[in-house]
């Protein structure tokens, strides 16, 4: 019979070859311990594998998955296409038709304010909800909250929000508001904060969001001078800055 070789590494890592004689001897004929029972007894079949090799869990968890990922890529593909930006909000005009600092630690005032909000979207419209204003001197509110109803914003559009807040309500507030409010009137000029907070929802088509957090800050430099009523003129372009 011919020779068979086995490789063996020696100590070094080189191939030594090494001599193996294959005879019946030492390797005898498998075919003399054949079990002629075998094929009379077939092993049972395994119950927990299904017909096609995959389980009906394994197979509904697949599909449960694969649904939930293209879900997931048809939602992100429609927010990228009707992404929305921010509403933008600009103070029109201010009135102050009263500002009595005469009951200290106590202030009431009573302003109106027109502002115009623009939605710059044009495939999505915006729900305002749950909407309030409130006026800041010195980060100290001078005015309560004002309640806003809720109103629809169609999408690219201006709506003009006419408020009056105060309505003659007491407000505490500490000596360094009631003494900077004094210098302001001599001064002429007041530097004032309009303050929108609330939750909007957005819509694009058949798709609605659900509530977003919304803040507004309208920083306001009024003329102003000691005992006059009515419209006071905007010293400088109102800047809002808009988070939501």
């Amino acid at each position: 019979m011919a020779n068979n070789f086995i490789k063996i590494l020696s100590a070094n890592g080189e191939e030594e070859p090494h001599h193996t004689k294959m005879n019946e001897e030492k390797y005898p004929d498998h075919s003399l311990y054949h079990n002629h029972h075998d094929h009379d007894h077939p092993p049972p079949p395994n119950k927990n594998t299904a017909p096609y090799g995959r389980s009906p869990k394994c197979i509904t968890l697949a599909f449960i998955t694969t649904s939930l990922i293209l879900a997931g890529i048809a939602a992100l593909v429609v927010w990228l296409v009707y992404r929305p930006e921010n509403p933008r909000f600009t103070v029109i005009t201010a009135a102050i038709y009263s500002l009595n600092t005469t009951v200290p630690p106590f202030i009431t005032t009573t302003m109106q304010l027109k502002v115009l909000i623009s939605n710059p979207n044009r495939r999505t419209s915006i729900y305002y909800d749950d909407f309030s204003a409130t006026v800041y001197y010195m980060n100290q509110a001078i005015t309560p909250p004002v309640k806003l109803p809720p109103f629809y914003h169609e999408r690219h559009s201006n709506v003009a929000v006419s408020l009056v807040v105060g309505g003659g309500g007491m407000v505490p507030v500490s000596s360094q508001v009631m003494n900077g409010i004094a210098a302001d009137e001599g001064d002429g000029m007041m530097a004032l904060r309009l303050v929108f907070m609330g939750k909007v929802r957005y819509k694009a088509g058949a798709i609605r969001t659900g509530h977003y957090g919304f803040c507004v800050r309208c920083d306001l430099l009024v003329g102003l001078k000691k005992g006059y009523v009515g419209q006071v003129p905007l010293l400088r372009n109102p800047e809002c800055k808009v988070d939501a």
